[in-house]
């Protein structure tokens, strides 16, 4: 017998799983279709050795909407902060140098050269971004190659594991310029600003991310269904027909929150010409160790200069974060070293463990190798310009807008804020 609902979303990682508690709290009907047994999506937590590993984000930010969802759910007292004023470092020409984040600090830094610092007097007088330059391009013709290489480069190219020089302005960094408010200038923005970048807190909880992915599915469980793939579309009037070995539902929207490749399969019998665009999307391989070593370090972590010849992408001291004896997540390969992921669990481990001697001169050994997959955000998002989907579906995922934490929270209750309003203009058109 074929379920009915009003909306239908595919995937139960963090936006599925934000978008069911919103639909719940505002009384509209829906049902969250989770192919593998668990929920959460690229959110991992698990203890090995009584060290707490983390998969996927390591962290995320304290704003006002992650404050009031983690107090409905009743974990707020599982929430735990990085503890304030920790330096981020980069590694670039042999030894971690810190990033300055004012620009008081950048004036006093090893970041870069004087003559580099000097080449950044000339930026307000340079011309905005060009949105169809690469993002390497934007920012070397910005604030000069080493200040590129050094900071700008890993720094943004990091998030998603890329290489800039593959990015176009207007399918990645644009978004970011004009959240900001940056305009022609960056350093006039800086200055407007009062001179100074202060990041929101980072967060966490005690028992690591996945407690919240984890909170959400028991306060959301009647809307949840794991084991239930998404294995076809169809049409049946105004609503979607969606199927798999579990059974069938039939809803009036479809809500697409799986990766690319998924997302693509899913669409294919009902459009094949934005699944074929979806598919083309380039992920980077990420390999992801987790090291235990016991070091004098602080900090939030560093990043790899781009001038540097390493296969470690980034480092994350958990160690200082949040008070995790002896724990380093190490992120290696991306786009600048996607072989690294082909190489066997024990080539990798040594390859993270050298590298991080050679970095901080401190020892370390491997607690667990992994690897994973980042949405490149490259050259390749071209192929969803103009992109026009089927009446009733809708894509809402990490590497369809803004990715991370705070902005999954926010597309999935921006998308509950518009089915609301259209199920009570259905219903009341029914009354």
């Amino acid at each position: 017998m074929t379920r009915q609902t009003f909306v239908a979303i595919a995937g139960g990682g963090i936006t599925g799983l934000a978008l069911a508690n919103n639909l719940r709290t505002a009384g509209v009907p829906h049902l969250v279709l989770e192919a593998s047994d668990r929920v959460g999506g690229v959110v991992r937590s698990r203890y090995i050795e009584n060290s707490l590993l983390e998969w996927g984000p390591q962290r995320t930010r304290l704003s006002s909407t992650f404050t009031k969802l983690v107090d409905s759910l009743g974990v707020g007292d599982q929430l735990i902060t990085g503890r304030p004023g920790l330096p981020l470092f980069v590694y670039a020409s042999g030894r971690l140098r810190q990033v300055p984040f004012s620009l008081t600090e950048f004036i006093t830094s090893d970041i870069v050269p004087l003559r580099s610092k000097l080449r950044v007097l000339l930026e307000p007088f340079t011309r905005g971004a060009d949105p169809d330059e690469s993002v390497a391009g934007y920012f070397t013709r910005k604030v000069g190659r080493r200040l590129y290489e050094n900071m700008a480069g890993p720094l943004y190219g990091g998030l998603y594991a890329s290489d800039p020089a593959s990015m176009v302005v207007r399918l990645s960094l644009g978004h970011v310029l004009s959240e900001l408010g940056v305009g022609r200038s960056l350093g006039l923005r800086l200055l407007r600003g009062g001179g100074r970048v202060s990041p929101t807190a980072a967060c966490s909880f005690r028992d690591g991310m996945e407690t919240l992915p984890r909170a959400l599915h028991a306060a959301n469980a009647a809307g949840i269904q794991t084991g239930s793939p998404v294995e076809f579309l169809s049409r049946q009037g105004e609503d979607w027909l969606v199927e798999g070995p579990w059974g069938s539902v039939s809803a009036r929207h479809l809500v697409i929150t799986t990766p690319a490749p998924a997302a693509a399969g899913i669409l294919a019998p009902v459009d094949a010409s934005a699944a074929e665009a979806i598919a083309s999307l380039r992920y980077n391989p990420l390999a992801i160790v987790h090291l235990y070593a016991q070091t004098p370090l602080e900090g939030l972590g560093y990043q790899v200069s781009l001038g540097e010849r390493l296969a470690t992408r980034g480092v994350t001291f958990n160690a200082s974060l949040f008070d995790r004896d002896g724990v380093y997540t190490v992120h290696l390969g991306g786009a600048k070293a996607p072989e690294v992921v082909t190489w066997r669990d024990e080539e990798i481990a040594a390859t993270a463990i050298r590298e991080f001697r050679t970095v901080t001169g401190a020892d370390a050994r491997v607690l667990h190798v992994d690897r994973g997959l980042m949405p490149a955000w490259d050259t390749s998002w071209a192929a969803l310009e103009g992109m026009v989907l089927p009446q009733g579906i809708t894509l809402a995922a990490n590497w369809e807008s803004r990715p991370g934490i705070p902005g999954r929270l926010a597309q999935a209750g921006r998308l509950a804020e518009r089915f609301a309003t259209a199920y009570a203009a259905e219903a009341g058109s029914d009354s």
